[in-house]
């Protein structure tokens, strides 16, 4: 199956578009978040350990969603807040549906580096990057063992160039939305990436722009 290649600026306009024929951004963080949770699944057995790195956009917002079917799946989940509470109303929507969930939160990454998870999974950067523990703390989890996912892509690589920050997250599945961004393709890039799966989170074919690049 071929899919797009779409800068970060491109998804942007296509997820535009979704939300301007009845798609609503809402929606959209919870098909991706969903979609990425189902990859995990997919992979794992049911109620280990889970930590969650999010941030405080709507990557971290992909993650809450997977935080609630998780835990209502039987993980035992600890989000990170590693850049405080959400901002974004979608993610802050999502933050709130797990008031009344048995999820632990914890705002420091440091607090976490002793204790031990099944799976980790990165929604900390969408794009850009400023040197994270977090993203320390989510390497070292996967050089004990701890597989390791990433939503959309490994929290400090660039989107568009595949340039690739000291101290990025190296991931063993890296689960994006719609259509591909050039880092997946990137030969600076991909290594960080493992495995690439491009989940569909409802936009139609329709709504993209003519003429994209194909993978």
């Amino acid at each position: 199956m071929k899919h797009r290649i779409v800068t970060a600026a491109q998804m942007k306009e296509i997820e535009r578009a979704g939300n301007a024929h009845g798609l609503p951004y809402l929606q959209m963080m919870e098909n991706a978040g969903l979609a990425a949770y189902t990859q995990l699944r997919a992979r794992l057995p049911l109620g280990g350990a889970l930590l969650i790195v999010c941030g405080k956009g709507n990557n971290g917002g992909d993650g809450l969603v997977m935080a609630r079917a998780a835990v209502q799946d039987g993980w035992r989940v600890v989000v990170l807040l590693a850049e405080g509470d959400p901002k974004t109303p979608d993610a802050m929507t999502n933050y709130a549906r797990l008031e009344d969930l048995p999820v632990t939160k914890c705002r420091d990454a440091a607090a976490l580096a002793a204790q031990p998870f099944d799976a980790v999974v990165d929604a900390l950067y969408g794009t850009g990057f400023h040197g994270s523990l977090a993203c320390a703390l989510m390497n070292r989890q996967r050089e004990s063992g701890t597989f390791v996912l990433a939503v959309d892509l490994p929290s400090g690589i660039n989107t568009d160039t595949g340039e690739a920050a000291e101290g990025a997250v190296r991931a063993d599945l890296t689960v994006t939305f719609d259509s591909c961004k050039p880092l997946h393709t990137a030969p600076s890039s991909a290594p960080f990436c493992g495995e690439i799966v491009c989940a569909d989170i409802g936009i139609r074919d329709e709504w993209h722009p003519a003429g994209l690049a194909q993978l």
